[in-house]
């Protein structure tokens, strides 16, 4: 059962919790370059990790040459992993609002 709230209950809690994109660039556009973003940096892993792997490709790898290559791949894949695209997160609606009224000097 949900609480029952005044109006300004309610608006006060819209401020606080709805979130505007404050980034600068176009929207639309943001929908399709956060997909782009996450997609590229894991195609960079997959690849450095690749690359790691392919030491395995010779004719008879024995267990040493296996568990290097391994912690290698481990190493770079984490490595590549924190310089992954992260998505900065939206401002509070109520702090978008503050700011513009400001700017306009009411």
């Amino acid at each position: 059962m949900s609480k029952e709230k005044s109006p300004q209950q309610k608006k006060a809690s819209s401020l606080e919790h709805d979130r505007r994109n404050t980034y600068g660039e176009n929207s639309k556009s943001s929908r399709k370059n956060i997909a782009k973003g996450k997609q590229s940096g894991q195609q960079r892993v997959r690849h450095a990790v690749a690359e790691n792997l392919a030491a395995l490709r010779c004719a008879s790898p024995d267990e040493e040459l296996m568990m290097s290559t391994e912690h290698a791949a481990n190493v770079t894949a984490s490595r590549l992993d924190k310089l992954r695209f992260k998505k900065d997160p939206d401002e509070p609606l109520g702090r978008v609002i503050e700011r513009k009224l400001s700017r306009r000097g009411g």
